[in-house]
């Protein structure tokens, strides 16, 4: 497999228009406190696994799904203005190449943001190591896939979450600091009850 470590910028042309809905939800989600979870939109079967994930995790408490595209290209509007406030940005992506969350980091920060790879949430035995279209996989088996990836994601951000709480005080200033310890309690509060929604217990 061949390896590129070459750091590079891309250039995005400007515009001055914003999305008007996205001005509206980002607003919103800022107003909320809500969280948000972005994912791989790549044309294959990872990347719809990784989207279907991310929709499912968006429905729960204290998360919603954002628009990656206004967050990357708009830097003025209310989406991106969103992801910079947000305690963290949830990023699923597809594989291994973790496309979005390599973008991401030059937005936000490392420290802001938690990223999963999907494929290695469901892809044991390499059963799905050589899958390329979305439509070589059943639908039921995508949304059980999709289902699978969306409870670990939701476990693990319970997990994290209670770890830090139990080895920082929040009104310390230590650790990762504030934004990090709001993020804590906003996800223990209801992350638990949200996953055992997902999972219909």
């Amino acid at each position: 497999m061949g390896r590129s470590e070459l750091t590079f910028n891309l250039e995005v042309q400007g515009m001055k228009a914003v999305c008007p809905l996205g001005e509206v939800v980002g607003a919103k989600m800022i107003a909320e406190n809500k969280i948000p979870v972005i994912s791989c939109e790549g044309g294959c079967f990872r990347g719809e696994i990784a989207r279907m994930a991310a929709h499912l995790v968006g429905k729960q408490e204290p998360f919603m799904r954002g628009c990656h595209g206004e967050m990357f290209t708009a830097p003025t509007s209310a989406m991106a203005d969103w992801a910079k406030k947000a305690e963290k940005v949830i990023v699923i992506d597809g594989c291994f190449m973790k496309c979005h969350g390599r973008v991401l980091i030059n937005i936000i920060g490392k420290e802001n943001m938690i990223q999963f790879d999907a494929l290695r949430i469901y892809n044991e035995g390499n059963k799905y190591t050589d899958i390329m279209l979305y439509d070589e996989v059943s639908e039921e088996e995508r949304r059980q896939l999709a289902q699978q990836v969306a409870d670990k994601v939701l476990s693990e951000l319970s997990t994290q979450t209670r770890t830090h709480l139990k080895n920082v005080d929040p009104g310390s200033g230590q650790g990762a600091g504030r934004r990090e310890s709001a993020a804590c309690r906003l996800v223990c509060e209801h992350c638990e009850p949200s996953r055992n929604a997902a999972m219909g217990t």
